[in-house]
């Protein structure tokens, strides 16, 4: 048997399951019906997904915006262990706590690397072409293994604190899915080529220094305005990296997707569309400017933006 992308999938489903269910049992809760339905439905797309007809799957999408949008998922106050436990808690593990943070990116390597060498009658054992997000499941598998054991504590109590994160984020906890296929809606609605007949039409790309730029530029802007770097790429990458970079000026394709993925990550730094990343952390820390920290990571972000323009034009060429 091959482990395959879809048991975690799975995985996902059962844990949005349990967040929902505690959320509707949860007579405290504010709008427990509407919140509680919300995430059981974003569930049932990870368990179930795969049976049901492409148009069912969008109107659940439908619906979940529809609940979001008037106002149905709010936060509940968060249940927290006492200071103090936490407090003494953290004296006893100390710098200990980095390790189930570090096992993830560890083990995702790992099982990158050695996938291809885990074989049974001919079969991997591990499907190979989602072989990164399948290592990155099994290493949040492990770390929660390591957590519990480290401090001394059960998945239940872990389910407690997702729970609390999860009311937290609230409805942008689903925005980096939903943006990411949105780049592919707009993929298919061809505005990658409309993209290329701009760029072409009105900027001189006959210049290598010229196209790079607008490559990096636009995988910012557009991260800007979709909120996240993977609606982005196809767009981007579709109009002026594959036809322009690749196509005419013969770079590598490998060297383009990790600095152009790397320069829309800029335009995520600076953008209120990143809600998760930017409006979140603002709200949980209780700053009283909710773009406190878009501004703050605003100069961070323009500098990396030239450093990869300047990267990109050197290491795609080599």
């Amino acid at each position: 048997m091959t482990l395959t992308i879809n048991y975690l999938f799975y995985l996902v489903g059962l844990v949005l399951v349990v967040v929902g269910g505690m959320i509707i049992t949860d007579r405290s809760h504010p709008r427990r019906l509407s919140t509680g339905v919300f995430w059981l439905v974003y569930a049932s797309i990870f368990l179930i997904g795969d049976l049901l007809p492409p148009a069912v799957v969008g109107v659940l999408v439908v619906a979940m915006a529809l609940i979001a949008g008037f106002g149905g998922v709010t936060g509940a106050k968060p249940k927290m262990l006492s200071d103090e436990t936490r407090r003494q808690s953290a004296m006893r593990l100390g710098n200990k706590l980095f390790i189930p943070a570090l096992t993830i990116p560890v083990v995702t390597v790992i099982v990158t690397l050695g996938a291809s060498h885990v074989v049974f009658g001919g079969t991997p054992l591990i499907e190979l072409k989602n072989v990164t997000l399948i290592g990155f499941g099994i290493g949040c598998v492990i770390a929660l293994g390591i957590a519990c054991v480290m401090t001394r504590d059960t998945v239940g109590q872990s389910m407690k604190e997702t729970r609390r994160l999860i009311d937290a984020l609230s409805w942008a906890a689903v925005l980096p899915q939903m943006l990411g296929m949105l780049g592919l809606v707009f993929s298919d609605a061809g505005v990658g080529k409309a993209v290329a007949h701009v760029t072409t039409a009105y900027v001189n790309l006959d210049y290598r220094l010229v196209a790079v730029a607008v490559y990096c530029v636009g995988m910012a802007l557009f991260t800007m305005v979709m909120g996240n770097g993977f609606a982005a790429f196809p767009v981007m990458t579709g109009g002026v990296g594959v036809p322009i970079l690749v196509g005419v000026f013969h770079g590598n394709p490998a060297t383009m997707v990790a600095i152009g993925m790397f320069s829309g990550y800029c335009g995520t730094l600076m953008t209120p569309m990143a809600a998760n990343f930017n409006i979140v952390p603002a709200a949980l820390l209780e700053l009283p400017d909710k773009n406190a920290v878009i501004k703050v990571q605003v100069p961070t972000a323009l500098s990396l933006l030239i450093v990869n323009i300047v990267l990109l034009n050197w290491l795609m060429f080599l």
